[in-house]
């Protein structure tokens, strides 16, 4: 299957690849003939990940905060496939989520190291390999912190996340000599396991909780999203139906960032 054309015998670079987006991102390009490494913190969730694919696969167990790492997972890429044509910089977590005067320094950097420097790094571990051939890089940003403020506690997350979608613009156009595309894409809530990574302090939220209540329900469209559906979005930026388009945000939320 090849859903948006010119995407057969490819190789995509996709962090978080062990669970949720990132593994369903990989699924569809895999069944359109691109070959896959699989980068993910998590070797337990990465095994069980590499099962499910049929055709060339490779994975690397990288923490993303750790610059040489992520270097090595892309050197090790290009000496299995030859190229790089197509980076999926998801990883990422909520951190802990806390009112401002309760996040700990530490929680704090936690979630900059790495929502924020993760990207970065695989940004950066990428140009070497893509400069020549051009391709694209998709960055996962959210509606929080780009298009939605009121999800309170979420002050690191957010932070990162408007990071994200800033370092995504000024990419685009630095790459842009190179014929490397930078696009985000800002999800709303996608049913996937980074609830596990979520760390609330539901005590001390209680106190800048406001309540909200919207008309029959918050997703006007539907809802929770699908990791699947998010992979729908990725497979078009991947591909050269979209190489018109670069720096730009898209929000995949099922419009309940509108509210």
């Amino acid at each position: 299957m090849d859903t948006y054309g010119s995407l057969e015998g490819k190789v995509a670079v996709i962090t978080g690849g062990g669970s949720g987006m990132g593994k369903a991102a990989a699924l569809q390009l895999a069944k359109q003939g691109v070959r896959i490494c699989l980068i993910d913190v998590d070797g337990e969730a990465l095994e069980e990940a590499v099962k499910e694919f049929d055709g060339d696969v490779i994975s690397a167990e990288v923490d993303t905060t750790d610059e040489q790492q992520v270097k090595d997972a892309f050197k090790r890429t290009v000496d299995k496939f030859g190229r790089v044509d197509i980076v999926f910089a998801n990883a990422g977590v909520n951190g802990t989520v806390a009112p401002i005067e309760d996040i700990e320094t530490s929680e704090w950097n936690k979630t900059i190291e790495i929502n924020l420097n993760g990207t970065f790094h695989t940004v950066k571990a990428a140009i070497p390999h893509m400069k020549e051939n051009g391709g694209s890089i998709i960055l996962t940003s959210s509606v929080n912190g780009t298009r939605v403020f009121s999800n309170f506690g979420m002050s690191a997350y957010s932070s990162t996340k408007a990071g994200q979608l800033a370092f995504g613009k000024m990419a685009a156009l630095e790459l842009s000599t190179y014929k490397i595309r930078v696009n985000i894409i800002c999800p709303g809530y996608i049913e996937t396991d980074i609830v596990n990574k979520t760390h609330p302090k539901e005590k001390e939220l209680e106190k800048v909780e406001i309540p909200v209540e919207y008309p029959d329900g918050d997703q006007p469209l539907e809802g929770p999203g699908a990791p699947e559906q998010v992979a729908d979005l990725v497979s078009f930026l991947a591909s050269d139906a979209s190489q018109h388009i670069t720096g730009t945000e898209l929000f995949i939320d099922g419009g309940s960032s509108l509210l």
